[in-house]
């Protein structure tokens, strides 16, 4: 046996051939050899050994077997075979604790691994002669570590000449240059999978190219940014001023001409025309030689920062209208505005819960975009998208209201509206006073982010409308205050004054005076105190109801009967006088009410009518069903009430100019009691006239709510 000192090589072995001899030194018995003292490729005298020690390999890094082929190994092995003249020879390396077979020529099979083994763990060659011959040296990689060994193997008795154990320290030199090289290139690539990674899981989109303009690299948010075509290849890109951007200005041309861009904001339109916004940097890349080699740009989406920032600047302007107004109707077109402006969109519309339908307070259209969209006065509950919004009370997106059965008539789309948003807007205890429309001109897939301010602006609408129903509120209860202090300084007081007046007419009348007048003063003086009765009873009740302590009980009743029984109590009651009452009543009419207010409101609005109705006058009492309420209208023979009074009429203590009393005295309170009564019933009370007299008109609902 033979060991051969590999030389002296960058991070090889250092110890001396006499160590590394005498480290494996064996009585010669059973194996006859010699171990080479000089350079590899010099054939020397032998120093016989006995044997070899298990292969202990060293702890260099392991080899992966996709770095050197097998097909290139088994090719360099059948070199060696040729070049040594031997029947047999392999390529191994070291795997973990392992030799493994790379590359093969001939019955390499049976070849002792133990052999490769003392090669790779001693760092040096070992010539083997007899008998069994064996030729190994050892492979190393750029960094001199022994990673393999280069064999030839004869299963009998042979001497190595010269010329053959160079040319196996020759192949072993050729398959450490070609591992070296494979080695540089699977690191490479490694390099490239790592780079290739960092840069897909970059948030922003990147893109290269060489010299020529021609794109060599896109990352994975660049391709999802802008398909398999790099922003150079893009239509309908415009810079920061709307211009459109022609190639040779794009990030990446800019950058081979030497310049170098920062954060310059582009915006580019895709098929369904949203706007996206970007940031922009680019820069050359330089060779070794100082010349423009390349550039890389890099693409930053801050469509989401842009709308986030338009998205508040939106909530201000709303804030400042809703602020500076003194009404929602006021409000309502800069509101729409801001909302049109901040979306991109093209129309919007505000709409307010009136009873039982829904009207439009305000409506708004982009600057440019035609007008002419129709839009109607009002709504049904449910009809329309804002009627529909309204009926389901939450947020409705419509893709496409051109669409057939989309809620949206087609005059108001006209195939230019296309994706519509409504959002309902509520007061503070929750129920729907509104809702929010805004309409697209393009198809839009629905966004969270969008109904969640839509959402946010409704909020601010619907407090708006709190806020301003809570001044109105304040008012009428300061006029309330006034109208109650009015009527303890007249109302009551005019009664009084009577009573008082008269009872000291009866305390200084004499005997004679008293048989004579007294009954008339008595009459007198109990006329005042059921007047003055009849007003504190109408103001309790008033109170009673404005504060929710008086409980309305609504059960089934017959409307009929109740005001054709009041009808004849009153005919009675003027018998004589010069007023006719005429009644075109059905013989039955059911509603949900409660029986003695309905009643003492029909008192109150006949006897009204009775008052202000001329001598020779008619009074007409109406009652029917239509739809899903019950009319009843009490019409007199006096002139119109002028538009500006009808509704002081039901404030309370109000005294139109046009008559006085004339049969049946009243406390002022008749009308404003009613009304608190009808809208208990959830019912409503106007005033209607024309040239021939005035009108009451009371709804009132067939059906519980």
């Amino acid at each position: 046996m033979r060991r051969d000192d590999p030389g002296v090589g960058a991070g090889r072995s250092e110890r001396t051939p006499a160590a590394e001899a005498a480290a494996f030194a064996r009585p010669a018995e059973p194996h006859g050899g010699t171990a080479v003292d000089e350079h590899p490729r010099s054939p020397a005298a032998a120093k016989r050994f006995d044997g070899f020690r298990p292969p202990v390999f060293p702890s260099g890094p392991a080899l992966h077997r996709g770095v050197l082929t097998s097909g290139s190994a088994d090719q360099l092995a059948a070199l060696v075979a040729r070049a040594a003249r031997a029947p047999s020879a392999c390529i191994k390396f070291v795997e973990g604790a392992e030799l493994r077979l790379y590359g093969s020529w001939g019955n390499a099979a049976a070849m002792n691994d133990e052999l490769g083994g003392l090669v790779v763990s001693g760092a040096t060659a070992l010539v083997i002669d007899d008998p069994e011959a064996f030729l190994g040296y050892p492979v190393y990689d750029r960094l001199g570590l022994v990673i393999g060994v280069c064999c030839a193997y004869d299963h009998g008795p042979r001497e190595w000449t010269p010329e053959q154990i160079t040319a196996v320290a020759e192949a072993a030199e050729v398959a450490t240059l070609l591992i070296g090289e494979q080695l540089a290139r699977y690191e490479l690539e490694q390099q490239h999978r790592f780079l290739d990674a960092v840069l897909d899981s970059l948030h922003d989109g990147v893109a290269a190219c060489d010299a020529t303009g021609r794109v060599v690299f896109v990352n994975d948010r660049m391709r999802r940014l802008w398909g398999e075509h790099p922003i150079a290849e893009v239509t309908g890109l415009v810079d920061g001023s709307g211009a459109p951007l022609v190639r040779e200005e794009l990030g990446l041309f800019r950058a081979l001409r030497g310049e170098r861009v920062r954060d310059e904001p582009i915006a580019a339109q895709g098929l369904s025309r949203r706007t996206r916004y970007f940031l922009m940097d680019a820069q050359p890349i330089h060779g070794l030689d100082g010349r423009v080699i390349g550039a890389v740009q890099a693409i930053q989406d801050v469509t989401r920062q842009r709308r986030a920032e338009r998205f508040r600047s939106c909530e201000l302007a709303v804030t400042t209208a809703l602020a500076e107004a003194p009404c929602i109707e006021a409000a309502g077109p800069r509101v729409l505005e801001a909302v049109v402006a901040t979306l991109d969109w093209v129309h919007a519309e505000l709409w307010m819960v009136d009873e039982e339908t829904i009207r439009a307070a305000a409506r708004w259209s982009a600057p440019g975009w035609p007008s002419g969209i129709p839009v109607p006065e009002e709504l049904a509950y449910g009809q329309g998208l804002a009627g529909r919004a309204w009926q389901v009370d939450k947020p409705l997106w419509i893709r496409d209201v051109g669409r057939p059965q989309s809620l949206i008539s087609p005059d108001t789309s006209a195939d230019r509206l296309h994706t519509a948003l409504a959002i309902p807007v509520h007061d503070g205890s929750g129920q729907p006073v509104g809702v929010l429309t805004v309409f697209a001109d393009s198809v839009e897939d629905p966004e969270d982010e969008l109904v969640a301010l839509m959402s946010g602006i409704a909020a601010h609408l619907g407090q708006f409308v709190e806020r301003r129903r809570v001044e109105d509120l304040q008012r009428q209860l300061t006029r309330s205050k006034n109208e109650y202090l009015a009527l303890i300084g007249h109302e009551l007081r005019t009664p009084l004054t009577s009573i008082s007046a008269y009872t000291e007419l009866l305390r200084e009348a004499d005997e004679t005076t008293l048989v004579r007048e007294g009954p008339r003063l008595i009459q007198v003086i109990e006329r005042n105190t059921t007047q003055l009765r009849d007003i504190i009873n109408e103001l309790l009740e008033l109170s009673a109801l404005d504060a929710g302590h008086a409980d309305v009980r609504r059960t089934p009743m017959d409307l009929a009967a109740v005001v054709r029984d009041v009808v004849d109590r009153t005919r009675e009651a003027i018998d004589g006088a010069p007023v006719v009452i005429d009644a075109d009543l059905p013989g039955e009419l059911i509603v949900p009410g409660d029986r003695d207010r309905l009643r003492h409101i029909v008192e109150n609005l006949l006897s009204n009518a009775v008052r202000y109705s001329p001598d020779g006058g008619h009074v007409e009492v109406t009652l029917r069903s239509t739809g899903r309420a019950a009319e009843l209208a009490v019409s007199d023979a006096a002139g119109d009430v002028p538009h500006i009074e009808r509704e002081q009429m039901f404030t309370g203590l109000y005294r139109t100019a046009r008559g006085h009393d004339r049969v049946l005295p009243g406390s002022g309170l008749g009308l404003t009691l009613s009304r608190a009564v009808v809208e208990k019933h959830d019912g409503s009370i106007e005033l209607i006239g024309g040239e021939t007299g005035t009108t009451v008109l009371i709804r009132l609902p067939l059906e519980a709510r």
